[in-house]
C-alpha cells in the first residue's frame, strides 16, 4: 500500500501565496515522477506541475512564472509554492505519483486539499 498525504491548502486573498505539501509512504522502492493536478467545480482535472526524479519539471499554462515545483527525495516529499494566487485558482488540488513498490508499479493519487482564491 502507498499513500500520499497533502497538506498546505485554504483560503488566501488574490495575490496572496500558499505552500502544498505532499508526502509519500507505504511500501516504496523508488518514486519517479510527482506532480500536482487541480480540478475546479464543473471542470476536468488538469495538470498543474509536475518533476521527475531527476527534477526536471514542466508547468500548465497558466501557471508558469507564477508557481514553483519541487521535491525532497530523501523525504519522498514533493511541494507546490504558489504565488500570485488568483480567483480562477480555486480548486482542489491533488498529488499524483509514479511509484515502484518491492513487487509492482503504481499510481498514486492522495484525497486533494482545497484551495480558495478570495477576497
Amino acid at each position: 500500500q502507498v499513500q500520499l498525504a497533502e497538506s498546505g491548502g485554504g483560503l488566501v486573498q488574490p495575490g496572496g501565496s500558499l505552500r502544498l505539501s505532499c508526502a509519500a509512504s507505504g511500501s516504496i522502492f523508488s518514486i519517479n515522477t510527482m506532480g500536482w493536478y487541480r480540478q475546479a467545480p464543473g471542470k476536468e482535472r488538469e495538470l498543474v506541475a509536475r518533476i521527475t526524479s531527476r527534477g526536471s519539471t514542466n508547468y500548465a499554462d497558466s501557471v508558469r512564472g507564477r508557481f514553483t515545483i519541487s521535491r525532497d527525495n530523501a523525504k519522498r516529499t514533493v511541494y507546490l509554492q504558489m504565488n500570485s494566487l488568483r480567483p480562477e485558482d480555486t480548486a482542489v488540488y491533488y498529488c499524483n505519483a509514479d511509484v515502484n513498490t518491492p513487487s509492482t508499479y503504481l499510481n498514486a493519487w492522495g484525497q486533494g486539499t482545497q484551495v480558495t482564491v478570495s477576497a
